[in-house]
């Protein structure tokens, strides 16, 4: 499952420099507004311990681990909705994203100008809001004046839509973002069908100095009070320190974590965010040949699972063999698992849980 995810901010908040640190593709990275003309596009592994034990036991040829690609999206200003700066091509790019990283700048700089003059992390996130929120206007509007002819001759379903288009619209007046609006789970089909901006799920990193990335400082701490209505996640990384890392070797990348009193890097925290940001799980094929990490929403069935490995296994779904990742690691071996009886045959109605190992069996 192709998983992508946006970087997005203002000019020189850190946006190019993360990326480069996430991805083995160099973004340019310079201090003036638009050095990030195209959206870079990197393609970056998700940390997951597990795939090493499996290696260690299963001593396959290959070992495959999931990944997200990360896109440097170009840096956005205020009226980008009108097509200011590099406004439409901006947020063209994010529509085509399932989920938005929200880089902001939490720290002081006088090297690195900011393209407002000061460093203030709640009027930049605002200023992002709204010019999301005015383009989600624009296709909220748009489908509006499509369907009002419907709904006013009495269509049931283009009056319905109508309604949800409506409470929509009220939300965004509101300067509140699509992703909060209050409507009925199978109604939301609305927000996906308009690709609204504003309707995908947003993580928020603060780019901090290096005093600060373990408790942050007055700037994060103005930040978290003006989202917390949003229960959003929020990381505090440095992108100074991460880029440091990147050329260092593990030994010293994990020596230099503990000196700054961290356990892992930010790029890691980062990826795993964004994982678990889209609700995403993974279960594990094994074998002699390969090891691989497959990516599927949490909740489901063993057929839709299986069609990540290919469409005819879905297709002809027999059954699953599954055994859990725990029990793998404890016993050994599939043999092992199978004897002891923690080897499961699955049908059509089993629910994949995070960390199965999986064998379909299917007849095309």
């Amino acid at each position: 499952m192709a998983l992508q995810c946006g970087i997005v901010g203002l000019p020189n908040v850190g946006k190019s420099t993360l990326f480069n640190c996430l991805s083995n593709a160099k973004a340019q990275s310079a201090n003036f507004p638009f050095c990030t003309i195209e959206p870079n596009i990197g393609t970056i592994t998700v940390p997951d311990d597990r795939l090493f034990e499996l290696e260690r036991i299963v001593k396959p040829q290959k070992v495959v681990p999931a990944t997200i690609e990360i896109v440097d999206i170009a840096g956005l200003v205020k009226g980008a909705s009108k097509g200011e700066g590099l406004g439409n091509q901006f947020l063209g790019n994010i529509r085509s994203t399932n989920a938005i990283i929200h880089v902001v700048r939490c720290f002081d700089d006088p090297n690195v100008i900011h393209v407002d003059g000061t460093v203030d992390p709640v009027r930049d996130k605002e200023i992002i809001d709204t010019e999301l929120q005015l383009k989600d206007m624009e296709s909220v509007e748009a489908r509006i004046r499509k369907i009002s002819k419907q709904a006013q001759v009495g269509d049931k379903d283009a009056r319905k839509m109508m309604d949800n288009l409506e409470a929509v619209k009220k939300h965004l007046e509101q300067g509140k973002s699509a992703r909060s609006v209050q409507l009925e789970e199978e109604d939301k089909k609305i927000l996906d069908e308009l690709q609204l901006l504003t309707a995908k799920p947003v993580m928020y990193v603060c780019n901090v100095d290096e005093k600060s990335v373990v408790t942050g400082n007055e700037y994060t701490k103005k930040f978290m009070a003006s989202v917390a209505h949003e229960n959003a996640e929020i990381l505090f990384i440095s992108a100074a320190i991460e880029s440091d890392m990147a050329d260092m070797s593990v030994e010293d990348q994990l020596m230099f974590l503990e000196e700054m009193g961290l356990k892992e890097s930010g790029v890691a925290r980062l990826i795993r965010a964004a994982y678990h940001l889209l609700n995403f799980i993974t279960y594990f094929t094994a074998g002699v040949k390969e090891v691989r990490a497959w990516t599927i929403h949490r909740g489901t069935k063993a057929p839709r699972a299986a069609a990540e490995i290919h469409t005819d296994f879905e297709k002809g779904f027999i059954r699953a063999e599954v055994m859990h990742y725990e029990d793998f690691v404890k016993y050994g071996s599939e043999a092992a698992c199978r004897d002891i009886g923690k080897l499961n045959v699955e049908g059509k109605e089993y629910v994949v849980q995070d960390g199965d190992l999986m064998h379909f069996r299917f007849n095309v």
